[in-house]
């Protein structure tokens, strides 16, 4: 069974089309990552496929449940994760404020508002599993704003992976990190990932080879390849693409 199965995605604002009949498929425990130039319509599919916004056409398959006209709460039921190019933090709640609310965010309490979150010893002892593995255990009680840009990259994947999601959208989770950063980035994700199944959309080519084991190029809002690292590398119209853009900016 198919983690992700996408037919005939399109979507455009305006008269201006940005997918045009996306289809493809993820498998159980693949990573694969979404790469094109700026424009290409990467985050628009991301929006889509979380539900943030609605296509204009095609349908949208989570392990087998039609999700295309369902919202983006209702797909999260379903073991869909997404972490932002741009952070949605909330800068003067603390970690563990932060990673409590997203593991009960999931569970049948989250509508119990009169006791406290610290009353869940189960919530109280996974969110400190979670801090541990980023080695942020000791800072939990820190507003999350006073961390570094790149400790709150590791936060949100965190955060991400608090509802142990079945499929982790990953929208460019390099963006603004210094190249040690993005390699502790690429370490998390191999190490605390796990069996969830990635989509990961990046400029960052060091980490796509670092993580991906196939490769989708969307350009103009199609996708004109797929495959894996290796294949991608020696495709002739992603060459000319990606030089094309590299002497234009010369």
């Amino acid at each position: 069974m198919d983690v992700l199965r996408v037919e005939n995605l399109s979507q455009r604002y305006g008269g201006l089309q940005v997918l045009t009949g996306i289809s493809f498929d993820l498998k159980p425990g693949e990573k694969v990552a979404l790469i094109g130039p700026n424009g290409a319509g990467k985050t628009t599919l991301m929006n889509v496929l979380t539900g943030l916004i609605p296509p204009i056409a095609g349908r949208i398959f989570l392990l087998d449940h039609d999700v295309t006209r369902l919202q983006s709460h209702t797909r999260v039921s379903f073991g869909l994760a997404r972490s932002f190019q741009i952070s949605t933090l909330f800068p003067h709640l603390s970690l563990l404020t932060h990673i409590l609310l997203a593991i009960q965010g999931t569970q049948r309490t989250r509508y119990q508002m009169i006791r406290r979150m610290t009353a869940y010893p189960d919530n109280l002892l996974k969110a400190r599993e979670l801090l541990e593995l980023v080695d942020l255990w000791e800072e939990k009680d820190h507003p999350i704003g006073a961390l570094s840009h790149g400790k709150q990259r590791h936060m949100e994947i965190i955060l991400a992976l608090a509802s142990r999601p079945r499929l982790l959208l990953m929208d460019e989770p390099s963006a603004g990190l210094t190249r040690v950063e993005s390699d502790r980035l690429a370490d998390m994700i191999h190490h605390l990932v796990g069996d969830s199944t990635v989509l990961l959309s990046a400029h960052d080519m060091d980490l796509v080879s670092k993580v991906a084991d196939r490769i989708m190029v969307l350009y103009y809002g199609r996708i004109i390849a797929d495959g894996t690292p290796k294949e991608i590398q020696a495709d002739q119209k992603v060459r000319e693409i990606y030089l094309g853009i590299e002497n234009r900016g010369r």
